[in-house]
């Protein structure tokens, strides 16, 4: 087939569905109507791209549309793949656009498993490989070990995805948090409770990706995410997509134990250096501990497994601290985004609820930048642990709620992280906290200094607990204004814009839970950014903190084996050890480990 890029047509010219796909999990792309592209004139275009008569094409396909809205008539952009009349005169129009940048062959983005499974594989004791987390990275992990036969067990710390969204409303709703099982721990991972967002700039030459939205597709997510140039399905689709997943390693041998949280590594040490051996399991209704053995282990544990992150640092696993970015959610009117950003075409059905995307660079050195932007979403409470708020956004499919929300964050450096005892104390319990204090000191202490791998975890829990005290110490959230955050003075009252967190916010003032650099170059970055979108510094627009878990505050190193340089057997992957940020790329990302574990038990290694 022939890849044309770059083919535009009016929005004018584009069909408009009757009504568009419902949030309901059971709704299809069937359900709309008329068909989402206008083939006919597509087959014109990419005709006369081609230099052949439109009945010359036989098949036309959409890979990609998008849409650019740079001038005052926004335009439908395409990619598509046409199949012409005869292998021989398609060879020829290749040859002849040779060079062409809009006009290639397609590329073959058909997934090829590396290798299966002997005859028999997993009768012998230990020899199944072992998948801890089942979040986007650690479900195709598991999926593409199953489907080349390598019968893996995930081990899941939280509860069924339907389990977890009953827990998770609990503390929306009744402000009761179960430490297992809500928006971060649980079946689909924290991307569940997100907007869906099914896109990255990872560098992707397998085109494994398209891997994962196939998966995504035949569980039953939208075709329409095959083209969307920025995808997305939306929690209560994903519920569903995220159990035929489940269904479907189960019938390629795999086996989901839920509930069950890995609370040690089991290492062997010799001449050839560390070896995992063994897992060490709390079943949670039980309390029953037990030792899974295994030789080969994916640890796709999310960027909130603090409890986890600090079991293996005790074990000598290598990590070291990194950088992430904290702040707060920022909501506006849906309307005054998608008036900023499509003028007098807001509201039409196939542009549906306006994203954006800012940087700042502030004048204290810091980069301010919007994160994970949610379009006709909510704000919701993301903490999973008692006695601390976190903030995070999502949105369903249909993106119709009243609000936009993003994250308005800031960088910040290891070397930000705090180094007094009473801070380590405070976030990892007296006895512990001290010690871990003293190992930070004497790292930073080195020439060049050092931070020491969990100094992250020490300042997210820092600035959650005072979100927590400020909010009124029920997991109702501190929340300001944009128009008094700007003016220095406290919040007393809401204006047009009602916040969407739930259980709610208390007004106040944002300087009593985030650092001053934070603040100030928050401060710096709001009106810019009214500049580049009208009504962004709007004074009614409301912040609610605290945002922290934009990435892993560390990073679990592995080597080209995608195995730990310091232990074998143990592989790092996805979001929690910095490989990844995102639903697609944790995929991704899963998938790869997946296959580097594959050819390792085929080695025999």
């Amino acid at each position: 087939m022939i890849r044309i890029s770059e083919l535009k047509l009016p929005l004018t010219a584009m069909p408009v569905e009757s009504r568009r796909a419902a949030d309901a999990p059971h709704e299809t792309d069937a359900d709309r109507t008329p068909a989402p592209h206008p083939e006919a004139a597509l087959r014109q275009l990419a005709a006369s791209a081609l230099g052949i008569q439109d009945t010359d094409i036989a098949e036309l396909q959409v890979f990609k549309r998008s849409f650019d809205a740079r001038q005052a008539e926004i335009l439908a952009v395409f990619i598509v793949d046409v199949q012409v009349q005869g292998d021989a005169r398609e060879a020829a129009i290749l040859a002849r656009h040779a060079g062409h940048p809009h006009i290639q062959a397609t590329p073959d983005m058909q997934w090829q498993a590396p290798c299966h499974a002997p005859e028999g594989f997993g009768l012998q004791a230990g020899e199944r490989p072992v998948v801890v987390g089942f979040g986007p990275c650690g479900m195709f992990a598991a999926l593409v070990l199953a489907q080349m036969g390598f019968k893996p067990i995930v081990l899941e710390r939280g509860t069924t995805v339907r389990q977890r969204t009953q827990d998770t409303w609990g503390l929306w709703r009744k402000k009761v948090l179960k430490a297992e099982s809500n928006v971060q721990f649980g079946e689909g991972g924290a991307g569940t409770f997100s907007d869906g967002k099914l896109y990255s700039q990872i560098k992707d030459p397998r085109h494994l990706g398209r891997k994962v939205m196939n998966e995504f597709v035949r569980a039953g997510a939208p075709a329409e995410i095959l083209y969307a140039a920025h995808p997305h399905i939306g929690t209560f689709k994903l519920v569903k997509v995220v159990e035929h997943l489940r269904e479907q390693i189960i019938a390629l041998g795999g086996e989901i134990r839920f509930e069950q949280r890995v609370t040690d590594v089991q290492i062997s040490e010799s001449a050839q250096g560390r070896q995992l051996t063994g897992l060490q399991v709390l079943d949670l209704p039980s309390g029953e501990s037990t030792l899974v053995p295994t030789r080969h282990a994916v640890l796709a544990l999310g960027h909130s497994a603090r409890d986890t992150f600090a079991m293996l640092h005790a074990r000598g696993v290598c990590m070291q601290a990194k950088a992430f970015s904290i702040g707060v959610r920022i909501e506006h009117p849906q309307s005054v985004i998608d008036q900023a950003r499509w003028g007098r075409h807001a509201g039409h059905p196939l542009l549906g609820a306006a994203d954006y995307k800012l940087v700042h660079h502030a004048h204290n050195g810091r980069a301010v930048y919007s994160f994970c932007m949610c379009p006709g979403g909510t704000v919701v409470a993301a903490t999973s642990e008692a006695g601390r708020v976190v903030t995070n956004g999502m949105s369903q499919y249909s993106r119709n709620e009243r609000n936009a929300n993003a994250g308005l964050v800031v960088g910040i450096e290891p070397s930000d992280f705090p180094l007094e005892t009473a801070a380590w104390m405070a976030a990892f319990g007296d006895t512990p906290g001290a010690a871990l204090a003293q190992e930070a000191a004497q790292l930073a202490a080195l020439q060049p200094p050092q931070a020491h791998p969990l100094a992250g975890i020490v300042l997210q829990r820092q600035l959650e607990s005072l979100a927590y005290q400020v909010g009124g110490e029920n997991y109702e959230a501190p929340g300001q204004l944009v128009g008094d955050f700007l003016a220095q003075r406290p919040s007393t009252e809401l204006g047009s814009v009602v916040p969407s967190y739930k259980p709610g916010i208390r007004l106040g003032d944002l300087a009593q839970v985030l650092p001053a650099y934070a603040i100030d170059a928050m401060r710096e970055a709001l009106p810019v950014f009214g500049r580049k979108i009208k009504g962004f510094d709007m004074p009614d627009a409301v912040m609610t903190g605290v945002e922290t878990r934009t990435s892993s505050p560390l990073k679990i190193s592995r080597g080209d084996n995608y195995q730990s340089l310091n232990t074998h057997g143990l592989y790092p992957a996805g979001e929690g050890a910095s490989y990844a940020g995102g639903i697609l790329s944790a995929g991704v990302d899963g998938i790869k480990v997946g296959e580097a574990l594959a050819k390792a038990l085929k080695a025999g290694a």
